[in-house]
């Protein structure tokens, strides 16, 4: 599988698994085991997912080495904060039974991220993180971290699909070499993307389905992303993209499925603030 240098030179992988609401720990280790033997070596949880022992249950069952595992997670917004985010951090650490994450990142733009950041800082420079991160930061908030503090992220992990393609936001980030991770790549099945004309008709021509069309798309485009399914069959065709590559016409096709908004989570939105701030999730 293809990779990426990061803007701290952190090698990390274009594709991986995304464990978001696999709420069932054993369906989530077992997701996560078969992921890692069909070949996936990056991994996205979060500490709200609820999910991290699973997962980190399925790396030391895999008996892969560490480093040879790329391991994501985030820091929640009720642990914003400087100290909260030090003591979230340990908490995922153990529930992951490893003692250093390859990427972590702040899950939300809301609450104090500025502490947030600053303990990130200090975990990056002890080694405990090899890269530092943030999820759904748009232009202005990203920029603001960027010259409030010493340290430029690594990541943006925002909504990236055919129907919201954050090409603004992707040319700020390209500024400061900020990697874009997609999640959602299948915008969560809306706008029937499975049955879609023009990705089915470009799959077609490579035998390939629409998911697998979406997947290239983003790996052309050098955006990481982390498909999440609890299918065997869906992780092993997700992860059947080497094969092929897509025409500049495909890429062009694809490009013009952009509806420039996003389909799931507004993160400029009131009732979106007023409803992440009010969720406590257990570690």
């Amino acid at each position: 599988m293809d990779s990426i240098i990061l803007n701290n030179g952190v090698k990390m992988p274009l594709l991986g698994l995304g464990v978001f609401q696999i709420t069932d720990q054993d369906v989530c280790e077992d997701t996560v085991c078969h992921a890692l033997k069909t070949g996936y070596r990056l991994i996205d949880t979060a500490a709200c997912y609820g999910n991290e022992r699973a997962v980190g249950r399925a790396i030391q069952k895999s008996g892969i080495s560490r480093d040879e595992i790329f391991i994501v997670s985030k820091v929640w917004i009720q642990d914003a904060g400087y100290e909260r985010t030090k003591q979230s951090f340990e908490k995922t650490l153990e529930n992951l039974q490893t003692d250093y994450l390859d990427l972590y990142l702040i899950h939300m733009p809301y609450g104090d991220y500025h502490g947030s950041w600053r303990a990130m800082e200090e975990l990056y420079d002890q080694g405990k993180i090899r890269a530092a991160g943030v999820c759904n930061f748009l232009e202005d908030r990203l920029v603001d971290l960027i010259l409030s503090h010493r340290m430029v992220p690594a990541v943006n992990q925002m909504e990236l699909h055919p129907f919201c393609q954050q090409r603004r936001l992707r040319e700020t980030m390209d500024k400061y070499q900020i990697q874009m991770m997609a999640w959602a790549p299948f915008a969560e099945g809306r706008n029937n993307i499975f049955a879609d004309s023009l990705l089915t008709e470009i799959g077609r021509k490579y035998d390939k389905t629409p998911a697998q069309t979406v997947l290239r798309w983003l790996m052309q485009s050098r955006i990481i992303t982390i498909p999440k399914s609890v299918h065997p069959k869906r992780i092993e065709e997700n992860f059947a993209i080497d094969d092929f590559s897509l025409s500049d016409m495909d890429m062009e096709q694809i490009g013009r499925m952009d509806m420039k908004e996003s389909l799931i989570l507004d993160i400029t939105s009131l009732d979106e603030v007023y409803r992440l701030h009010g969720i406590r999730f257990e570690q």
